[in-house]
């Protein structure tokens, strides 16, 4: 048995090779994943690139927010842009963290035969 593709559930049924569950499979078209594995890593290095940026631009707003104490805001407004702009780069570390498992999971112990060619 296989973990399905989008859900992780185990089954037996596959779509061209790729394990889907019966659940996502009547999901329709709209879930039908990438079929080769180059597709589908660079589809999960594509979505790593977005968040990497996302955290980038999260951090350099809350370095900047946090460089501006003390601002001569009134002490609950500092305090709230401080919390909002922590909570902004938490969410988008988290965020790159599953990219990076998703990537793993899907990867971590697989030899890939473009890998190999390129290697050499």
């Amino acid at each position: 048995m296989a973990d399905c593709i989008f859900c992780k559930a185990q089954t037996e049924l596959d779509d061209n090779g790729v394990p889907i569950c019966l659940n996502c499979s009547d999901a329709g078209p709209k879930r039908k994943p990438p079929a080769t594995h180059q597709q589908i890593r660079s589809t999960l290095l594509q979505d790593i690139l977005e968040l990497t940026a996302r955290v980038n631009e999260a951090t350099s707003e809350f370095e900047a927010i946090v460089g501006q104490v003390p601002s001569g805001l009134p002490h609950p407004d500092g305090v709230q842009r401080i919390k909002n702009a922590s909570n902004k780069l938490s969410t988008a570390r988290e965020e790159l963290m599953k990219a990076h498992r998703r990537l793993d999971d899907h990867f971590g112990s697989e030899i890939i035969p473009e890998d190999l060619e390129r290697n050499g």
